[in-house]
């Protein structure tokens, strides 16, 4: 079949840009070998948010005589049903998305593996696809160590975890970065007893040690255990589930789980593609690299979404849509390198990261300023209880642009975005500074904070 266009998988890049390229006129097919929406929709945002939204309402039941509530009887969490919320919610997603696709016009909807023949041809069970431009929308998946992909150990990753419908006696989880604290956080909060082993000396390796000492702090606060400088691990199984050897400093070298989760890290579908096919190479870690308009090497091929390396998030997944096809449909010039970095941890309270961190900008030797506020001398935090955390803001002392700000605390994630518009707009700090900002918010904080700048040492 000839199309003039051919997008393999339907994640978060490939629905919108099918729709755009057939609302320009071209005949588009749409190959997806599992589940419409991809990562997002089925296996990380919409399903994970949600099992945290129950867990934070297990936390806050627990909570109740702090907020002066009385509520009969032990807080209990029933796990199935848990998961049927999740499976829900999820499933109206997957549904949407599905629904969405099939009903377009000009759109052909193909099920199946796709590779390629050669530079213009997928083949998908046997049957030829053909098109000028092809687009690679294939996402990633979970990493799993060697060392434990050759064991029997039973284990599970952010994919299988999402058909858990029962409550783990204690879960393990390897990896303390992102997907991994959410984790520990929500099944604590559900009961679980949570034991997390990273290998480095801290968690979120990303982040400033502010942020991640303080995040560490929360989840400690809650119950949870880390296993930090965790090196040479090694796993067995045992009669009631698994044991985890953990070399460090501190603490006993094994620890016995009923459950093991692993996240640590992602790793790009193009293992089996066919690229050999069409001369595309693969970096190091397995991303196909894309230039600044997400081009690859081998012309009239696109890379979007986590399989390039460029972004691993939904939001930037679908900014490489609009990317492509501003350049393509739209008359626009658009680039990756016009994205200023930006995401979220949706531990509870949560964090919002834009921009640089403050490592990064002491690393670059500009000149800076620095604002810092704590969660307690905010006044919203404070009335709902929850004052764990803190705002730090980074500006340039010469042109007074923001140049990054992680807010870690309540709504965090949505006070931040105020930070980054600005950031956007390319305009000085003074513009939220002077702003004037409904009270009680934690984001009427913000400008206090912007006023009482200081040279960062």
């Amino acid at each position: 079949m000839k199309y003039d266009s051919i997008i393999v998988g339907a994640g978060q890049a490939g629905p919108p840009l099918a729709e755009r390229l057939a609302q320009a006129g071209q005949r588009v097919a749409v190959i997806e070998r599992h589940r419409m929406g991809g990562t997002c929709v089925n296996v990380g945002c919409i399903p994970t948010k949600t099992l945290v939204g129950s867990a934070r309402v297990a936390y806050y039941a627990r909570e109740a005589g702090r907020f002066g509530v009385e509520l009969p009887g032990e807080v209990r969490v029933d796990m199935a049903r848990v998961k049927a919320r999740k499976d829900e919610v999820a499933g109206a997603s997957e549904e949407g998305v599905t629904a969405w696709l099939d009903g377009m016009e000009g759109v052909d909807v193909i099920r199946g593996h796709a590779r390629f023949v050669d530079r213009g041809t997928v083949g998908v069970d046997g049957t030829h696809h053909q098109a000028d431009n092809i687009f690679l929308d294939v996402g990633a998946r979970a990493r799993v160590p060697d060392w434990l992909q050759n064991t029997d150990v039973p284990y599970r990753t952010n994919s299988s975890m999402m058909e858990v419908d029962y409550l783990p006696d204690h879960l393990v989880i390897i990896g303390g970065s992102y997907i991994g604290l959410e984790f520990a956080q929500m099944y604590r909060r559900f009961g679980s007893k949570v034991t997390v082993v990273e290998a480095r000396p801290r968690i979120m390796g990303r982040e400033d040690d502010d942020v991640a000492d303080t995040v560490r702090e929360i989840l400690e606060g809650e119950g949870v255990e880390f296993r930090l400088g965790a090196e040479c691990l090694s796993v067995r199984r045992t009669d009631g589930g698994v044991a985890v050897r953990v070399s460090c400093d501190q603490g006993p070298q094994e620890v016995e789980a009923s459950d093991l989760l692993v996240a640590v890290g992602r790793v790009p579908n193009t293992d089996d593609l066919g690229l050999e096919h069409i001369g595309l190479e693969t970096d190091e870690r397995g991303f196909i690299p894309v230039n600044d308009e997400l081009q690859t090497r081998v012309e009239g091929i696109w890379a979007l979404g986590e399989v390039n390396g460029r972004g691993a998030f939904t939001h930037t997944s679908y900014n490489d849509f609009e990317i492509v096809a501003a350049n393509l449909l739209g008359g626009d010039t658009r680039r990756v390198s016009d994205r200023l970095t930006c995401y979220g941890l949706f531990v509870d309270p949560p964090l919002g990261r834009v921009g640089l961190t403050e490592r990064e900008v002491r690393a670059s030797g500009r000149p800076a300023l620095i604002g810092t506020r704590p969660m307690s001398r905010v006044g919203r935090a404070r009335e709902m209880g929850d004052t764990r955390g803190f705002m730090k803001v980074l500006v340039d002392a010469e042109t007074e642009e923001i140049l990054g700000a992680a807010i870690l605390g309540l709504s965090g994630d949505e006070a931040v975005h105020s930070l980054l518009n600005v950031m956007y707009a390319r305009k000085p700090y003074t513009v939220i500074s002077r702003s004037v900002p409904i009270h009680p918010t934690v984001s009427e904080l913000i400008p206090t904070m912007l006023q009482g700048l200081r040279p960062l040492s």
